[in-house]
């Protein structure tokens, strides 16, 4: 573990291996610890792996105002850490879930720092046109239906709720969307439910330990949610900040690999072929579509996304 002064704060990155840097950036509400089984294979395969702690996570730098987890913001804790780590080249970026955008955006508006870019779970849609605040509520809060990220929008709420026992609320997100929870509409309630109401208990499965819930555990208890839940906060300012690029695409090498149990694959209904739809804005993917994996990719089969990346890595 190394933390490294990024510019603004530092990060915490679990750092292995030599040669080619490759930055990986996870989701919420996870960890450095999301890309646990990534970090070694990747080293071993001769990179430099480095999982980093998203600012306001973990044992990164936490700082308190809404707008200091812009999308502008962490994108220039990835230039910071690229420059810190490997100035003599340019990086390869790695995301899931917020580290998607987080990367497809890095990709996008820095590709001088960036050669190439993985995403797992959300694809890359473009420059928005307007904020995704905007299409939520449209689509979910004006029809009296809840949306987790409407939810998300005042301060302290759901930061109450997920610390009353981060464990049990972590816990409960993780299974509700991932590939092995039972069917069923979980997430179909009333705007004004709040996030853990209608969701199942969670059943044991083989990608989430006692062990890694003890770890989620601990870092969240000393983290709290108001940095993590902060990302949620953004949307109007990372929309002023893109529309500079509006109309660029990204260039460089694109590797998407996403799940058929995954509703942000899918963009929550409003795409039906990711892969297609990527292609517009990111002219170079390579895309995957794992059966039967739900939102945690690289954590549920993490044999076939490490199959899937190194094969690409090794291709650049």
């Amino acid at each position: 573990m190394q933390n490294i002064d990024v510019g603004e704060l530092t990060l915490r990155c679990a750092v292995e291996g030599e040669g080619p840097l490759v930055i990986m950036v996870h989701g919420f509400p996870e960890s450095w610890y999301s890309w646990r089984h990534q970090i070694g294979p990747v080293a071993d395969a001769g990179f430099t792996a480095c999982a980093i702690d998203v600012r306001g996570y973990g044992g990164s730098g936490k700082p308190d105002p809404v707008e200091a987890y812009s999308m502008e913001r962490i994108v220039g804790d990835l230039v910071g850490l690229r420059m810190a780590l490997q100035p003599d080249r340019p990086a390869i970026l790695v995301g899931h879930d917020w580290g998607a955008p987080i990367v497809w955006n890095s990709a996008l508006t820095h590709p001088e720092h960036f050669r190439a870019v993985a995403g797992l779970s959300v694809p890359f849609a473009g420059v928005p046109a307007r904020p995704f605040s905007e299409v939520f509520r449209e689509h979910f809060t004006s029809q009296g239906k809840y949306f987790y990220q409407e939810y998300f929008q005042a301060e302290g709420v759901a930061e109450a709720e997920a610390e009353a026992d981060p464990r049990d609320w972590v816990h409960r997100m993780m299974y509700s969307i991932s590939g092995d929870v039972p069917a069923g509409a979980y997430w179909d309630k009333e705007y004004g439910a709040t996030f853990l109401e209608g969701l199942p208990d969670p059943q044991p499965v083989p990608w989430l330990t006692e062990a890694d819930m003890d770890y989620y555990e601990g870092e969240f208890r000393q983290s709290g949610f108001r940095g993590p839940l902060n990302r949620y906060r953004n949307h109007e300012r990372d929309f002023e900040w893109l529309k500079a690029w509006q109309g660029k695409r990204i260039e460089q090498p694109a590797l998407f690999i996403g799940g058929t149990r995954d509703p942000a694959t899918y963009l929550f209904g409003a795409v039906t072929d990711p892969i297609a739809m990527m292609r517009m804005f990111a002219p170079k993917v390579e895309g995957h579509i794992l059966e039967g994996v739900g939102h945690w990719t690289q954590q549920e089969r993490p044999e076939e996304v490490n199959r899937l990346l190194l094969d690409w890595l090794g291709r650049l």
